[in-house]
């Protein structure tokens, strides 16, 4: 049985437009005006939802207000299809206490959990992403954690949170963030066990430890927002993440989750914000040890190479490669154990191709492919990358090769960075498309499931 319409207005203006019985042409034409968007694949089952409560995103909004008006010969107003205000997660403030950071944590963890269907309102701020940068780097270290409340927490409560971490981490390499479930088990989980655990009693010992355990989940869940295409609240999980790594007085970490930063400023084109970031971050983790610099300097260089900065990508590059050499002997904390030779290749290929270098990027494809077996996500993407080099490079068969491999791994990874790893080599390919084979290719990547290419349902 159907499910009864909720969103009249919307059902009224699709009936006004033409559209009341063919909502798949309506679908069709907002695909065509949100071209520019990527490669949207919205159809008859998507305006059911939409005319039945399900909000889309503000960009989707703005298409169908331009879809509508064209068919109405009218301007129509986002605000008359009938969604509603998106609720803002507020300013993407850096919390000046450990008080004000566990309310923060509060906020954001309840919105999340609440709203995870919709997109929170507001954008990637790059002002406010460098105000986080200074407070993190220059506030003063803050006194003791220690507080008293109504929960005890101790060191082994503390511990399980760790292995939890670790847990989240892995569902996410290897299934990507572009389904919404992950992500809603963990907030729920840091509005229910987290929380309460902050705002428990505690000696300064555990407070610190709590602090990084809670920044290590804030982190993973702004790394899995990004990479699920929702930047804002990625940036907001980062900035609280950042506070609750100078509480615990983790310098190592809050540079990482900083690096992260800037990694997130490099996938959205901000190459000059995304290099001030990383530098922040070398700067603050100061002696660090050789695992941790080697990706910060990788970070550093993927930004340089995105604003054509030759010499100081290739130099990010070498000082990254001498310190992942030192690693074995200099491993450094827990989390930074994921960045392996592979992933230093994967931002070699990356910069050096930004800067149109294609030979010598493409020496780096050997390192790229020796990914562990369980980072799927990774992996598709290093192929994706490695058959955009060789079509920006001018050899499309090859190009056609490494597409086909990635058409196989990309199965069931729900990912927006992996959807804009096949944009831009579809655009790679396009000057190609004279060749049947490049055709054929580029009809595979079109048809490849929605869902892998991150498309937002909601």
């Amino acid at each position: 049985m159907a499910r009864p319409v909720t969103n009249s207005a919307f059902e009224g203006l699709l009936s006004a437009a033409g559209y009341g019985n063919a909502h798949a042409t309506f679908a069709r034409q907002l695909n065509h005006a949100g071209r520019n968007e990527g490669a949207w694949r919205y159809d008859a089952a998507s305006v059911y939802w939409w005319l039945r409560g399900r909000r889309p995103g503000e960009h989707v909004q703005a298409a169908m207000a331009e879809t509508l008006a064209r068919k109405l010969g009218r301007p129509v107003a986002v605000t008359e299809l009938g969604f509603g205000a998106t609720e803002s997660i507020g300013e993407c403030t850096y919390p000046t206490s450990i008080d004000g950071a566990i309310n923060k944590a509060e906020q954001i963890w309840t919105r999340l959990a609440k709203h995870l269907n919709q997109q929170a309102s507001g954008t990637f701020d790059s002002g406010k992403a460098l105000e986080a940068a200074l407070g993190w780097r220059y506030d003063l270290s803050d006194g003791s954690t220690s507080r008293t409340g109504r929960q005890q927490v101790t060191s082994t409560d503390v511990q399980s949170l760790y292995a939890l971490a670790d847990h989240f981490t892995d569902l996410d390499r290897r299934h990507g963030s572009g389904s919404p479930h992950t992500r809603a088990v963990m907030a729920d989980f840091l509005v229910h066990q987290v929380a309460p655990m902050l705002r428990g009693t505690y000696t300064d010992a555990v407070g610190r430890g709590l602090m990084l355990a809670a920044a290590i989940l804030s982190g993973q869940l702004a790394f899995m927002s990004y990479d699920a295409g929702e930047h804002a609240v990625a940036q907001h999980h980062v900035t609280l993440g950042l506070r609750l790594a100078k509480a615990a007085d983790d310098r190592l970490y809050g540079a990482h989750l900083l690096a992260n930063l800037a990694t997130q400023a490099v996938f959205l084109g901000k190459a000059r914000e995304a290099a001030r970031l990383v530098e922040a971050a070398i700067d603050g983790a100061g002696r660090a040890p050789a695992a941790v610099l080697a990706r910060l300097h990788a970070t550093a260089a993927t930004a340089y190479g995105q604003s054509g900065e030759r010499r100081a990508c290739q130099l990010a590059l070498t000082t990254a490669e001498r310190a992942l050499d030192r690693a074995g002997d200099d491993p450094g904390p827990r989390w930074v154990g994921y960045f392996s030779p592979a992933h230093l290749a994967g931002a070699a290929l990356r910069c050096l191709g930004d800067l149109h270098l294609h030979t010598e990027a493409l020496r780096h494809v050997p390192g790229a492919l020796t990914v562990g077996s369980q980072n799927l996500r990774t992996r598709a993407l290093h192929t994706a990358l490695i058959a955009k080099t060789h079509a920006r490079a001018g050899d499309a068969d090859t190009a056609c090769n490494w597409s086909w491999k990635l058409a196989q791994q990309a199965g069931g990874i729900q990912s927006a960075r992996l959807h804009q790893r096949v944009r831009e080599l579809t655009a790679a390919l396009r000057p190609h498309q004279a060749s049947p084979q490049v055709n054929e290719v580029l009809l595979t990547l079109a048809a490849m499931p929605a869902v892998t290419l991150g498309r937002k349902h909601g």
